[in-house]
């Protein structure tokens, strides 16, 4: 009898606020028939208030945030069960402490003009984030570098849904490059 074992696989969708990580995550994982992961949910209801207020968090801000981001990529991994999961990911430092020692985690990073978002924020209702944060996002942004298995998405290139056609294709390679790699 030949038993395959079930292996996992973690994609971050991230990028600045306004850029669509989560709609763009939970569509994809239900497309993936995986679990999605709602990053700032995780969030301290004190970073919570400092977002809201329009105050930037500090890296000791995020700290408890990556941690409980990286805790739900270790879980996902105990469990071999693949998920889509949305954080911000703003630097490589952030990236690679959400990753910790999983090599199978990809990244999408979410992108567009900074005045198309700040649109988006402007017209969102009911959530945190001040969109007088928008800029200092943007001057923290440290887009992915070769070694990081990333995709870039333009998301104002393209409809929600021909975005999740160009990723779920992309994920599905990226999954079979990790299984291979194991």
């Amino acid at each position: 009898m030949t038993t395959t074992m079930k292996t996992a696989c973690v994609i971050v969708c991230m990028g600045v606020s306004g850029s669509g990580k989560s709609t763009l995550g939970r569509l994809l994982a239900e497309r993936l028939g995986w679990r999605f992961i709602e990053g700032d949910e995780l969030h301290t209801p004190g970073n919570l208030a400092k977002l809201g207020a329009g105050v930037a968090l500090t890296d000791e801000d995020r700290a408890p945030w990556l941690a409980a981001v990286a805790q739900v990529i270790d879980d996902c991994f105990a469990s071999a069960d693949s998920a889509v999961v949305s954080c911000s990911a703003l630097r490589r430092r952030y990236r690679d402490r959400i990753r910790g020692a999983h090599a199978q985690v990809g990244f999408i990073q979410l992108h567009a003009d900074e005045a198309l978002l700040r649109e988006r924020l402007v017209r969102r209702r009911d959530h945190f984030m001040a969109v007088s944060l928008l800029r200092s996002q943007f001057e923290t942004l440290e887009l992915p570098q070769p070694d990081e298995p990333a995709l870039s998405l333009d998301v104002a290139a393209q409809p929600l849904a021909a975005l999740v056609d160009r990723a779920e294709p992309w994920v599905r390679g990226l999954e079979q490059s990790f299984k291979i790699a194991e």
